[in-house]
């Protein structure tokens, strides 16, 4: 436990350029305080002390800000800065040399989610922006950068950027949302699931239809003219490929 500790407040001088002391450290960064208790808690949940370790997760919010479920799996070097407000669920896995900031939630989709698995896993060395949402059983890649107050409900991979998404109304009659909430057992952790009706999704398939559709009837215009006599080689041969099946797949 103390390597952990010394391992830990090594990483704080290494990405902290704020860090000035072993002793501010020790005293004054919740982040080390909160993964200190983590480790802790985790110990007494593997061995079935649940309730000690609840309280002790508790006791941990209390004083740091930060809620960590003592379920969650946490690996070695990693970083929490600042930290308040941060909640990370049960079956949440982090990966070494992670770096978490202020806000984030790895959160589950709700009760109906997979069995045995609700939260995210991080691979190594990922890094987690201030305010960014990581919800359900996805795998974000080793390396990946969520940026802040990214919304992320599917898989990342390794190495891969993803920005932040902006809140857009879901276009759904409020009758057939009630009957599709009482189907989860009347709750949508964090108010998204994974099947949401995205209007802006719908538009680009929309578009992406309307292009197929207009292409096909330019092809049968230039059919009838061919026929008519007309030479249309050369503009067959200007005609780009329209892979509408690709496209549909990239905006899901």
């Amino acid at each position: 436990m103390f390597a952990r500790l010394r391992e830990n407040i090594a990483v704080v001088f290494d990405r902290d350029p704020a860090a000035r002391s072993t002793w501010e450290v020790l005293t004054c960064y919740p982040g080390l305080h909160a993964l200190t208790f983590h480790q802790l808690a985790n110990g007494l949940w593997r061995r079935k002390w649940l309730w000690l370790a609840r309280f002790v997760s508790h006791s941990s919010r209390f004083f740091t800000g930060i809620e960590i479920h003592p379920g969650a799996t946490i690996g070695r070097r990693v970083f929490i800065d600042h930290g308040m407000g941060i909640v990370i669920g049960e079956h949440a896995v982090i990966g070494d040399d992670c770096t978490l900031y202020q806000g984030i939630t790895l959160g589950g989709l709700g009760l109906a989610s997979k069995p045995g698995k609700r939260h995210p896993t991080l691979a190594q060395g990922v890094v987690v922006g201030a305010g960014a949402k990581i919800i359900g059983p996805i795998d974000i890649g080793e390396g990946a950068k969520i940026g802040p107050n990214a919304v992320v409900i599917k898989d990342v991979p390794p190495g891969a950027v993803m920005v932040a998404n902006l809140a857009r109304m879901v276009d759904k009659p409020e009758k057939e949302a009630r009957e599709e909430q009482v189907g989860k057992m009347g709750f949508s952790a964090y108010a998204v699931s994974d099947n949401m009706n995205d209007p802006m999704v719908k538009a680009l398939h929309g578009l992406i239809d309307h292009s197929t559709n207009v292409d096909s009837r330019i092809e049968l215009i230039l059919k009838h003219l061919e026929r008519l006599g007309v030479d249309c080689a050369e503009d067959k041969a200007k005609t780009e490929s329209f892979d509408a099946e690709h496209l549909n797949k990239i905006v899901e």
